[in-house]
């Protein structure tokens, strides 16, 4: 098991332990990327109507997707400690888990810039992943939201990072 990070490594810390928004003006700006992925489980007659188009509101995957590329544009706002970005691409992806049990969204953020754009992937598949529960909950109320993580990201200091962990059983 890792062991917990000190203070000095815990960015969003200054030195005597208060929250502060960590200063990215004098890094160097760089190509980054992020990918992040995320599970709904649905009842199977419930992800049918979404993956032929039936649901009663209409494009819910499409609905989706205009929804986490919107979130993205606008974790800043809604995560206290993030840096406005300046975004210049975000892909979403969505269909159904390779089990068949509910769907999969992946959202990939890019930017050029002196800050990573993690949040901003894994904001995009929350909202996303909540924006389907929403758009067919009265269908199915027992929906299941999760797991959601960051699968990759690349640039700044650190280069290139993966998830350890094999892909999710669902992928």
């Amino acid at each position: 098991m890792a062991s917990s990070p000190s203070p000095a490594e815990l960015t969003h810390l200054n030195a005597a332990g208060e929250v502060h928004m960590v200063e990215v003006g004098e890094r160097p700006a760089s190509r980054r990327e992020a990918t992040a992925e995320g599970y709904i489980q649905m009842a199977p007659a419930v992800l049918a109507l979404v993956l032929e188009g039936r649901a009663p509101k209409g494009d819910v995957l499409a609905v989706a997707r205009v929804a986490a590329i919107q979130a993205a544009k606008r974790t800043w706002e809604l995560i206290p400690l993030c840096h406005p970005i300046a975004l210049s691409g975000v892909a979403v992806e969505l269909g159904p888990a390779a089990d068949g049990s509910g769907l999969r969204l992946q959202a990939t953020a890019r930017t050029t810039g002196p800050t990573g754009v993690e949040m901003e992937a894994l904001t995009a598949v929350q909202v996303g992943l909540l924006t389907l529960y929403d758009m067919v909950k009265s269908a199915d109320p027992a929906m299941t939201i999760g797991p959601v993580r960051l699968l990759e990201k690349t640039g700044g200091r650190h280069g290139l990072w993966r998830h350890p962990e094999a892909p999710h059983p669902c992928a």
